[in-house]
C-alpha cells in the first residue's frame, strides 16, 4: 500500500515539526515570565525564532528547486535512454523504474517536510513577532507567509482528496475524452429521435446540443455550473411536454427522454471532473507568486536588522 506524503517514513517530519513547535512555545512561555514581558523580534529568543523561521523558509523554497531538478533529470534520462539499442529495452525499463522509485521517494520526502515544516513556520514566525503587528514590511512578510502556508495546506488537501474523487467520477471510463465522445453520441441519438415530434421539442434538443458548455469561466469551472444549462432545462421541459402527447407517441418519447436524461447525467459528471481539476490547480495561482513575494519581503525584513543590531 502506497503511503501518503503525510505518512512518509512513519510521520518523520510530523515529529520533527512537532518538536520544533513544542520547543518554541515552551521557550516563549518561560521567557522572562516574572516581568510578564514575552519575547518579540528584538529579544535573544526573538532572534533565535527568527533565524529558525528563516532557515525553514529556505528549506521550503528548496522544495521547488528540487522538484524542477528531478523533472529536468528525468527528461535528460529519457532522451539518453531513447538512443540505446532496442536489445536493452527490458533492462532500460527496469533501470527507469528503479530510478523513478528512488527519486520519487526522495521527492515525496521533500514534500512531506515541505508540508509539516510549513505549519511549524506559522507557529515559530508568530512567536517571533511577539504578536506585534503594524503597517510595515515586517507585518507584510508575515501576511504573505500566511497566504503561502494556507494555500500550500489546501494544495496538500487537494492532491490527497481530488484524484480519488476524479477516479470514482469517471465511472469506469479510461479517459475524459471518452466521456465527451459518449455525450456527442447521445446528442446524435437525441437529434434523430426528436425529428418525429413537434418543432418545440426539436428546438429543445437542438439548443441542448449547441449551447451546453463544459468548463466555461473560472467560477463556472470551480462550481461545476452553467446558468440555465440547456440540457438540464431540456430534461425539465420534456417532462412537461410529454404530458400532452398522444398514447402512440409515448414509447418513442420515453426513448428520447432517456437519451437526454443520460446526456444530462454525463454532462454533470464531466463538469465535476473539470471542477476537481480546477480546484486542484487554482491554489497554485496564489502559492507560487506569493511565495516569491514572501521571499522578497523576508529579505526586506531581515536586511534592516544588520543596520540596527
Amino acid at each position: 500500500m502506497q503511503q501518503s506524503v503525510l505518512e512518509y517514513k512513519n510521520y518523520r517530519y510530523f515529529k520533527i515539526a512537532s518538536l520544533l513547535m513544542i520547543f518554541a512555545v515552551m521557550a516563549y512561555l518561560f521567557h522572562q515570565p516574572a516581568t510578564g514581558i514575552y519575547a518579540y523580534g528584538g529579544t535573544w529568543l526573538g532572534y533565535v525564532l527568527g533565524i529558525l523561521s528563516t532557515l525553514i523558509a529556505i528549506v521550503l523554497a528548496l522544495y521547488g528547486v528540487r522538484k524542477r531538478l528531478v523533472s529536468m533529470r528525468r527528461e535528460r534520462r529519457s532522451l539518453s535512454n531513447a538512443s540505446l539499442p532496442q536489445l536493452n529495452v527490458a533492462n532500460r525499463r527496469k533501470n527507469e523504474a528503479n530510478w523513478l522509485r528512488h527519486h520519487g521517494a526522495t521527492l515525496q520526502g521533500w514534500l512531506s517536510a515541505h508540508t509539516y515544516l510549513g505549519v511549524a513556520l506559522v507557529v515559530l514566525a508568530t512567536l517571533h513577532t511577539g504578536f506585534q503587528f503594524g503597517w510595515n514590511v515586517h507585518t507584510l512578510s508575515y501576511v504573505l507567509m500566511m497566504v503561502v502556508v494556507v494555500s500550500g495546506c489546501y494544495g496538500t488537501y487537494a492532491y490527497l482528496r481530488f484524484p480519488r474523487l476524479m477516479t470514482a467520477n469517471m465511472g469506469g471510463r479510461d479517459t475524459f475524452d471518452a466521456l465527451l465522445l459518449e455525450i456527442d453520441d447521445l446528442d446524435k441519438q437525441a437529434s434523430v429521435k426528436s425529428l418525429q415530434f413537434s418543432d418545440e421539442i426539436c428546438a429543445l434538443v437542438l439548443k441542448a446540443r449547441q449551447e451546453t458548455r463544459i468548463g466555461g469561466n473560472f467560477f463556472q469551472q470551480l462550481m461545476a455550473y452553467q446558468h440555465k444549462c440547456p440540457t438540464a432545462q431540456a430534461v425539465k421541459q420534456l417532462q412537461v411536454l410529454g404530458k400532452n402527447l398522444k398514447y402512440d407517441q409515448l414509447k418513442s418519447f420515453d426513448d428520447l427522454y432517456i437519451v437526454v436524461a443520460q446526456k444530462d447525467a454525463l454532462v454533470k459528471r464531466v463538469r465535476r471532473d473539470v471542477m476537481y481539476r480546477a480546484r486542484m490547480e487554482f491554489w497554485l495561482y496564489l502559492h507560487a507568486p506569493f511565495s516569491m513575494a514572501f521571499l522578497a519581503a523576508l529579505v526586506a525584513h531581515i536586511v534592516p536588522v544588520f543596520f540596527y543590531w
